[in-house]
C-alpha cells in the first residue's frame, strides 16, 4: 500500500511543478467557441501574422472553415497563401533549421499552446512586448523574458517604451487621484495603427481562435455532457431500484 501512494505521489510530481512554476503575473482571458465572429478575425489574424512562422499541423483548413462557419471558397482565397489544398494539413514552408538559426530555436507548432500554456498566457504574452535594444530583435516581453521572437504586430500595437503593466489592475493615487496601471503601456516609442482598447480587442480574438485550435470539440463535448448526466442520472434511478429488488430477501 506504500509502495502505491508512493507511487501515485510521483506520478503528481509533474503536474505539481507546473502549477508552481512560473510566477508570472497574468491578465485574466475566458475564451468562448461559441463566439463564431470572433473564431474568424482570430483566424484571419493569425493566417496574416502568425502563420510565415507558425505552423498548426494538427489541424485541416477544410475542418477549420466549416467549424467557423467559413464558405470554402472565402477561405481558399482570403486565408491560404501557400497554395495548400482546403483538405490539407496547416503546415508552413519554412526550414526548421533555417529558422533555429535565424532566431536561435525553431518557431514551435501552435496547434497546442493554450493546452500547454493556457489562455491567458498567451494572451499576456502577445501584449506584453517591449522596446529593449539589448536584445537582437530590439524587444523583449515581460511574459517570456529574452523570448527570442520578434514582435510581430508592432505595426498594429506600437511599441510600449517600458515594461507593459501586466497582470496588474489598475488603481488610483490617494494623494493626487491620478489611475495609476490604467494602460498597459505607459509610455510608447512609437504608436500602431490601434488603440489600445482595439489592440486587446484584437489579441483577445486571436487567443480564442488558438484555444479554438487546441480543443475544436469542445462546444460539442459540453454539449454531449449535458445529456450524459441526464442519462446517468436516469440510469442510477433504475439501477437503486433494480439492487434494492434483488438484496430485498437476503437477510
Amino acid at each position: 500500500m506504500r509502495k502505491l501512494i508512493a507511487g501515485l505521489f510521483m506520478m503528481c510530481l509533474p503536474a505539481l511543478g507546473l502549477a508552481a512554476g512560473g510566477g508570472v503575473a497574468l491578465d485574466t482571458m475566458e475564451p468562448d467557441h461559441t463566439n463564431k465572429a470572433s473564431l474568424q478575425r482570430g483566424a484571419a489574424l493569425f493566417t496574416n501574422y502568425c502563420m510565415g512562422c507558425h505552423s498548426m499541423e494538427y489541424a485541416r483548413y477544410k475542418r477549420v472553415a466549416e467549424d467557423l462557419e467559413i464558405p470554402q471558397e472565402i477561405y481558399e482565397e482570403n486565408l491560404i497563401f501557400t497554395g495548400a489544398k482546403i483538405g490539407e494539413l496547416m503546415k508552413i514552408g519554412m526550414d526548421s533549421e533555417q529558422a533555429a538559426n535565424w532566431f536561435g530555436a525553431a518557431p514551435p507548432d501552435l496547434t497546442l499552446e493554450t493546452r500547454l500554456r493556457g489562455e491567458s498566457w498567451v494572451y499576456s504574452y502577445l501584449r506584453g512586448f517591449y522596446k529593449d535594444d539589448s536584445r537582437p530583435m530590439g524587444v523583449n516581453n515581460v511574459v517570456f523574458p529574452n523570448v527570442g521572437m520578434p514582435h510581430v504586430l508592432v505595426d498594429l500595437q506600437g511599441l510600449c517604451a517600458v515594461k507593459p503593466h501586466i497582470g496588474s489592475d489598475s488603481s488610483v493615487d490617494p494623494l493626487s487621484g491620478n489611475e495609476v496601471n490604467g494602460s498597459v503601456c505607459p509610455e510608447w516609442a512609437s504608436e500602431g495603427t490601434m488603440t489600445p482598447a482595439e489592440f486587446d480587442s484584437a489579441m483577445y480574438d486571436l487567443t480564442n481562435f488558438m484555444s479554438y485550435m487546441g480543443d475544436p470539440v469542445k462546444v460539442e463535448r459540453e454539449r454531449l455532457g449535458v445529456y450524459v448526466l441526464i442519462f446517468i442520472a436516469i440510469f442510477f434511478v433504475f439501477a437503486f431500484l433494480l439492487n434494492r429488488e434483488y438484496w430485498k430477501d437476503v437477510h
